[in-house]
């Protein structure tokens, strides 16, 4: 047989092109801030923030919990979860919208509402949770943080809140809108106590968080570059007919303004806020 003669041997058909592409999804993530490219390990060892321009990524409620409190932390108030006060139908029932929020996120609400220690020292906190429908503020979110507030004057502990919403639950209307001054009353009953209260910001808040407990802190404390503010940017412009500031509503312009006490990098933010309750209450331990 000459040398040159085909091989009649079937071969090995090649891969499909799927196999052949590298598995490369979900290992880079485009910064929002500088737009570079970065290595999702990276991002993560480095608390969700940009290693290279310090863009803040939102971060979940649980994954907060673990960044600023101690092991061993303890949820109160899990069963409690809205109602349907207006049979609410937009393009699905409010009842569905709720029930796909729950198996979603594993959450009953978009408040997780607990006690633990921060560097030692016990608190109580209620931290929103930005992918439950906005971390908006409906009857069951109000009534937890209102009864945070309420279980940090019985027993004379600090509280902090992590804001992370977009503000009043429309759903719920009036109802939800009533909860911002159930909030706001207790708070003052806690002011009056002398009992401290830290309140973070983070990207975003707004809306009736805003303008209720999320600014009502002995010092509030915000994430760098969290969108803060009540009304949208766009809405202030088209009413007062004026092109707003450049960062109008961003944590540094407010902090430039006076409506923040600092603005604390994630990395920092616990030792921070331990920092401050030293201040208030005296060494821990």
């Amino acid at each position: 047989m000459p040398w040159f003669a085909r091989d009649k041997t079937p071969r090995s058909q090649p891969p499909a092109e799927e196999e052949r592409k590298v598995k490369t999804e979900g290992l880079w993530v485009k910064c929002e801030g500088c737009r570079q490219i970065i290595w999702r390990k990276a991002l993560d060892e480095n608390l969700q923030v940009c290693p290279k321009c310090g863009f803040h990524f939102r971060v979940d409620a649980v994954t907060r919990l673990r960044l600023l409190f101690d092991e061993g932390w303890e949820e109160f108030d899990q069963g409690l979860t809205s109602t349907d006060p207006l049979a609410f139908v937009d393009s699905r029932r409010y009842t569905e919208r709720l029930g796909a929020m729950q198996t979603a996120t594993g959450l009953r609400d978009a408040v997780i509402s607990g006690a633990g220690t921060l560097n030692g020292r016990r608190v109580n906190f209620c931290i929103q949770e930005l992918r439950f429908i906005g971390g908006s503020m409906g009857a069951a979110e109000g009534e937890k943080i209102t009864r945070a507030i309420e279980r940090s004057l019985a027993q004379r502990v600090p509280l902090i809140t992590v804001a992370a919403s977009g503000g009043a639950r429309m759903q719920e209307g009036a109802v939800s809108l009533m909860q911002m001054a159930k909030i706001s009353s207790a708070l003052m009953y806690l002011d009056e106590a002398r009992v401290p209260f830290l309140s973070v910001l983070t990207d975003p808040t707004t809306g009736g968080v805003t303008a209720s407990f999320a600014m009502l802190g002995d010092l509030n404390i915000a994430e760098p570059g969290a969108l803060i503010g009540f009304a949208g940017a766009r809405v202030i412009e088209q009413t007062i007919r004026q092109k707003l500031p450049e960062g109008f509503q961003r944590a540094e312009f407010l902090l430039d303004k006076g409506m923040l006490d600092a603005v604390v990098k994630r990395a920092e933010l616990k030792n921070y806020l331990a920092k401050a309750l030293d201040f208030f209450c005296g060494p821990a331990g």
